[in-house]
């Protein structure tokens, strides 16, 4: 076998193979052996024709119909020996057969692109620090209190503290109904300021029975119009918020806390955890997009294709039939999508270079670990969670995308910048 590589691009190669005679005479056999049980010709039983017969009447064919899979073979070897790890599928550009003489072909193929790492270490960045402030602990609190109020139906609404249910219209702008723009049983709490600050207002005073002119600007694209509704109230409920006291501690802690303070300075604690848990995300995420930013890499069609490949599949997850809505335009999709798509191929290839570099690997000891502070975690069994890792790349991947983004951080100049929000 003689095999030339020839260099496309960066991320495209080209294989030109000859195959001698005498190479391709025990492929042809094995192609003869495997098409004799089943011909079938008048004077003998089917299989039983002699070979030299088969291959006077039908050796053409079947050395024709055997080149795609001989070309594979010799392919796969070639690529073995050049120690070439080509990715996605192949194409067969050009094949010649001579009978008795030679097979030669080209197959073009690609290859993820060499990488010149540059500066990823002493980046400078900021991250971002917020000191949870005494109102929102007080939002918090009011929340928890809004989770576990009562409600009394009533007649009429007498204050914010009310939830208004009813039957919402959309209209036109002389006042007619819309057809099909009807929402039954809506529900609206009139301390929500997420809320039309005009339907609000419509409703401040609303009583059983009643009907509610609003009119309000809505946002659809890049334009803004005004929406006109008509509410017709079915229900009033007044909302009861318990008092924050030892009561309510116990009752959120399930007995676990009686004071007050303590539940106050506890909650405090877990927001500041919550916005460092957060802080930690985004400085991570900053710093791979620095990364990914300062490298200018060619990606291989096959990367992008194999990502929005993805992308697809949790479209189908999310759906509760597996499948993707009938109305899902594909083409729209990918090309919405490509960006993003690129970004990801990128960052699995600077992973890849950037591991290499620091000599990161994940072991089967660090799975087996993982494995057992998950199962501590959630309670499952230890080896159920093992059996599941090393099914898939999921645990591996993530193990090593986490000590790559610690060197980063590790070796990241970062500059606190309180969060003013």
């Amino acid at each position: 076998m003689q095999v030339t590589i020839s260099t496309l691009s960066q991320t495209e190669q080209e294989a030109s193979i000859t195959v001698s005679g005498e190479e391709l005479q025990p492929h042809f056999d094995a192609a003869f052996k495997k098409f004799q049980p089943t011909v079938e010709l008048k004077g003998f039983r089917k299989g039983k024709v002699p070979m030299t017969m088969i291959k006077r009447l039908y050796g053409q064919a079947v050395e024709q119909d055997a080149l795609d899979d001989i070309a594979n073979d010799y392919y796969r070897k070639a690529m073995d020996e050049k120690n070439i790890q080509p990715i996605g599928r192949p194409s067969l550009v050009d094949i010649k057969f001579k009978p008795g003489e030679s097979l030669s072909f080209k197959i073009k193929y690609e290859v993820k692109p060499p990488i010149e790492l540059k500066r990823y270490k002493g980046i400078t960045i900021e991250q971002l620090v917020h000191t949870v402030t005494d109102g929102e602990l007080e939002a918090e609190i009011d929340h928890l209190r809004r989770a576990n109020a009562a409600t009394t139906e009533v007649h009429a609404a007498t204050d914010e503290e009310h939830i208004v249910t009813a039957n919402v219209q959309e209209l036109d702008e002389q006042g007619t109904p819309l057809i099909g723009r009807k929402q039954s049983q809506a529900r609206f709490l009139l301390s929500d300021t997420t809320i039309a600050q005009e339907i609000r207002d419509a409703l401040a005073k609303a009583e059983v029975g009643g009907t509610y002119r609003a009119g309000f600007a809505s946002k659809h694209g890049d334009h803004t119009h005004t929406t006109n509704v008509s509410i017709a109230v079915t229900k009033i409920e007044k909302v009861t918020l318990p008092p924050f006291d030892e009561a309510l501690v116990k009752k959120l802690t399930k007995d676990k806390m009686t004071s007050v303070e303590e539940f106050r300075a506890n909650l405090r604690t877990e927001l500041d955890r919550y916005w460092h848990e957060q802080s930690a995300r985004k400085l991570s995420d900053d710093l791979i997009d620095e990364v990914v930013r300062m490298h200018d890499i060619p990606i291989p069609d096959t990367l992008v294709d194999a990502f929005l490949q993805t992308f697809m599949e949790d479209v189908k997850t999310r759906s509760h039939d597996r499948q993707l809505p009938r109305d899902f335009d594909e083409k729209k999709f990918r090309e919405e999508n490509r960006a993003y798509a690129v970004w990801q191929a990128k960052w699995m290839l600077l992973k890849e270079r950037i591991a290499e570099a620091e000599g990161i690997s994940v072991t089967d000891e660090d799975i087996a670990k993982l494995a057992e502070e998950e199962a501590a975690r959630t309670g499952i069994e230890k080896e159920r969670i093992l059996q599941y890792y090393r099914s898939s790349s999921t645990a591996s991947e993530r193990l090593l995308a986490d000590r790559i983004v610690a060197v980063l951080r590790n070796n990241a100049n970062i500059k606190p910048k309180p969060d003013t929000k």
